[in-house]
C-alpha cells in the first residue's frame, strides 16, 4: 500500500492543473481578497485560514478525479488482482488526499506570513496547519464517492460545483457576517464552515468548539458512508 501511495502522491503533484488550481488559485485570490481596501490585520487573518481551507477542499476533491481517471481506463481492474484489499485501495487513496492538500495548506500560510504579515505564534502556526490538514478528509472521501460513482468528465464538474458551492456558503470566501440571516443560521451546519472554524478558533488564540467538531465527525460520517457505498457499486461492474 505505501508503493501505492507514493505513485499516487507523485502523480498528483505531477499535474499542472493540480498545481495552479489547487495550489497557486487560493494564494492569488488570498492576496487579492486582502489588498483592496483599508489595511485590515483581522480580516488577512480570517481569510487566510479560509483560503488555506478553500486549498485544502479543492485539493482534497482533487483525489477523486483520479480515481475516475484510473476507473476509465482499467486501473481500478489492475488493482482489484494485486494482493491490495478493497480498504487498502480507499485508505491508500485517501492518504493520497491527505497528503496533496498539505502544499495547498502551506503555501497560503506562508504568504499570509510572509506577504500579508500575519503574526501567530509558532504553536498556532502549527496547530492550525495540523487541524486543517486532519479537517480536509471528509472532503477527500466526498470527492472520491464521486470518482467511484461518476466518469472522469463528471467527476471534474461535480468537484468543482461542490468545492465552489460548499466554500462560498460556508464564508471561506467572504465572512459569513455579511449573510443574510438564513443563509448565516445554514452556513452553521455546512462542512466548509466548520473545517475553516478550525483554524480560525486557534488564531484567536481558542481551541475548537465541541459543536465544530460534532458537525465535521457527523460530515466525515456522511461522506465515508457514501465513498463506502459507491466503492461498492464500482467494484460490481469494474
Amino acid at each position: 500500500m505505501l508503493d501505492y501511495l507514493r505513485l499516487e502522491v507523485r502523480r498528483t503533484l505531477r499535474d499542472v492543473g493540480f498545481v495552479i488550481g489547487g495550489i497557486a488559485m487560493p494564494v492569488m485570490m488570498y492576496l487579492l481578497f486582502t489588498n483592496l481596501g483599508a489595511d485590515d490585520g483581522s480580516w488577512k487573518t480570517a481569510s487566510m485560514v479560509g483560503m488555506a481551507a478553500y486549498g485544502a477542499v479543492g485539493s482534497a476533491l482533487n483525489t477523486g478525479g483520479g480515481v475516475a481517471e484510473d476507473k476509465s481506463v482499467g486501473w481500478l481492474r489492475q488493482l482489484r488482482v494485486t494482493p491490495m484489499t478493497p480498504r487498502e485501495v480507499v485508505v491508500g487513496r485517501t492518504l493520497t488526499g491527505a497528503v496533496t492538500v498539505l502544499p495547498a495548506i502551506a503555501a497560503v500560510l506562508v504568504a499570509g506570513g510572509l506577504v500579508n504579515g500575519v503574526r501567530l505564534t509558532v504553536g498556532q502556526w502549527a496547530a492550525i496547519a495540523l487541524l486543517l490538514w486532519l479537517g480536509s478528509v471528509p472532503f477527500t472521501l466526498l470527492g472520491l464517492g464521486n470518482g467511484y460513482r461518476m466518469t472522469a468528465q463528471t467527476t471534474g464538474v461535480a468537484n468543482m460545483a461542490c468545492n465552489l458551492g460548499l466554500s462560498v456558503v460556508g464564508g471561506l470566501w467572504f465572512p459569513i457576517t455579511l449573510f443574510p440571516d438564513w443563509l448565516r443560521s445554514l452556513s452553521a451546519y455546512t462542512p466548509a464552515n466548520r473545517f475553516a472554524q478550525l483554524g480560525t478558533a486557534v488564531a484567536d488564540g481558542n481551541a475548537p468548539a465541541l459543536g465544530t467538531v460534532a458537525v465535521l465527525m457527523a460530515w466525515l460520517l456522511v461522506f465515508g458512508s457514501y465513498a463506502v457505498v459507491s466503492y461498492r457499486r464500482v467494484a460490481r461492474t469494474v
